[in-house]
């Protein structure tokens, strides 16, 4: 696939932001449900997140063309953040502390180190 070189920086991105809306529905979106079995909502966590390796298996593939794996890693880490921290307050009404918020700043500016060049 050849896209131009704005395409080729943003479309990771898209890309990751849409897998993990659908990976953190996997993993935590179950915690609404607790009333059914254990088994029934791993195998629902399975499906969402067969559709998330759709979008992210081929950003990090157009991604690795102009990011380091490193700098892929780090960008899926910051996005997984912001994120989680809207489908907590959101979804699971569950509102973030001061120090949850310091500690995601943290390592958002620990992700900046990554891309000093």
């Amino acid at each position: 696939m050849t896209l131009s070189a704005p395409w080729q920086a943003m479309l990771p991105i898209v890309l990751l932001s849409l897998s993990n809306v659908f990976m953190t529905f996997a993993w935590y979106g179950h915690l609404k449900f607790t009333g059914h079995a254990l088994w029934v909502v791993v195998l629902a966590s399975w499906g969402i997140a067969f559709f998330e390796y759709w979008l992210a298996v081929p950003a990090n593939r157009i991604g690795h063309q102009v990011y380091s794996a490193a700098q892929l890693k780090t960008i899926q880490e910051v996005i997984t953040l912001t994120v989680f921290a809207g489908f907590s307050a959101f979804y699971l009404k569950e509102s973030l502390s001061w120090n949850t918020a310091i500690g995601f700043a943290l390592i958002a500016l620990g992700a900046a180190f990554v891309f000093r060049g």
